[in-house]
């Protein structure tokens, strides 16, 4: 399977299935490197513009996604495509809800889902997945 994303890319989580995706801070410069093919921006307002394909999110800050179900759809929508396509995940920060879309995306790759956030904590971020609710609603995506 192609690496779509250059291996040393900041924020970069590879999946057990060699799919590869970037989880970053909207707050913080967009990095130096190839730019995403597709976004997910999982934020409790509109985004920034971006010049590649992207997909809102609303997920307020702390918060869970105000629909579940879109939740599901997106992320595994973003999945599929991080098989072929660079992918990455943000919100504003970059740790709390990025966390918990990427711990996720980790349980659609095959994580169970009461390692997931572990899982992203040793291999993205170890302060990803910011609240009990996030980490809860890893738990159940998997159910």
């Amino acid at each position: 399977m192609p690496l779509t994303w250059p291996p040393t890319t900041p924020g970069l989580l590879t999946l057990p299935s060699g799919r590869t995706v970037r989880g970053r801070a909207l707050r913080r410069p967009l990095p130096a490197g190839p730019v995403p093919e597709f976004g997910v921006y999982l934020l409790g307002k509109r985004p920034p513009e971006v010049t590649w394909e992207a997909e809102w999110l609303r997920w307020p800050d702390f918060r869970l996604p105000s629909s579940a179900e879109q939740a599901r759809e997106v992320l595994r929508g973003a999945w599929e495509r991080a098989a072929a396509e660079r992918v990455e995940l943000a919100c504003g920060g970059g740790r709390g809800r990025t966390g918990t879309a990427l711990a996720c995306l980790a349980v659609l790759d095959g994580v169970p889902a009461g390692e997931a956030v572990d899982c992203v904590r040793r291999h993205y971020d170890a302060h990803a997945v910011e609240t009990p609710w996030q980490k809860r609603f890893v738990r159940r995506f998997g159910g």
